[in-house]
């Protein structure tokens, strides 16, 4: 018949797995469920101090198509405060096309992730240039860090009279303090 001796041996995997399989697949989802950190490598811990005898690649393989693998965690911190009872003032660049410097002055604050904590760092942008004008660090976030950041770049430019300054209308832009500066 031309037939390899191992097609006579071949048994396709049944399409049910088998009830030693469920049993074990019902508690690594029971372990994923209870300890949502734990990979593979601990879930293949667990299932051994339990008494199952399994080795750590079927684990990973039976994770991974259940989708049970751990998500990163990834700390956000809201540096947007939109929500105070200062004014908020329209956006006046929404269709404005920049053909010079001191035209339009940008403003934003974001965090930088360090060892034990976050720095917070406000930046003031020339959107023409894109070159940074002014710019403050700090611990804290504060109306006193975007006024630092406004009054370097007040320093190192004279902002002419119609310049525009832009940001995202969080709380430490509308105060009144920095108002009375941009007014100013």
């Amino acid at each position: 018949m031309n037939l390899s001796r191992s097609s006579s041996y071949y048994r396709p995997k049944s399409l049910e797995t088998s009830s030693e399989d469920r049993t074990l697949i019902d508690r690594i989802e029971g372990i994923a469920e209870e300890f949502s950190r734990y990979g593979y490598r601990k879930v293949t811990a667990q299932l051994r101090r339990e008494g199952f005898l399994v080795n750590h690649k079927k684990i990973q393989r039976i994770m991974r198509e259940r989708g049970l693998g751990v998500k990163k965690r990834r700390r956000f911190v809201k540096t947007t405060d939109s929500n105070h009872p200062y004014p908020v003032y329209p956006n006046l660049i929404k269709h404005q096309v920049m053909t010079g410097i001191n035209q339009v002055w940008v403003a934003d604050l974001t965090y930088i992730r360090i060892t034990m904590a976050f720095v917070y760092l406000a930046v003031i942008l020339d959107l023409y240039s894109r070159k940074a004008i002014g710019y403050a660090l700090s611990d804290e976030i504060d109306t006193d860090l975007s006024l630092t950041a406004l009054q370097m770049a007040l320093q190192r430019r004279e902002a002419p009279a119609g310049v525009i300054h832009h940001s995202d209308r969080g709380v430490q832009y509308a105060a009144h303090e920095y108002i009375d500066v941009l007014r100013a």
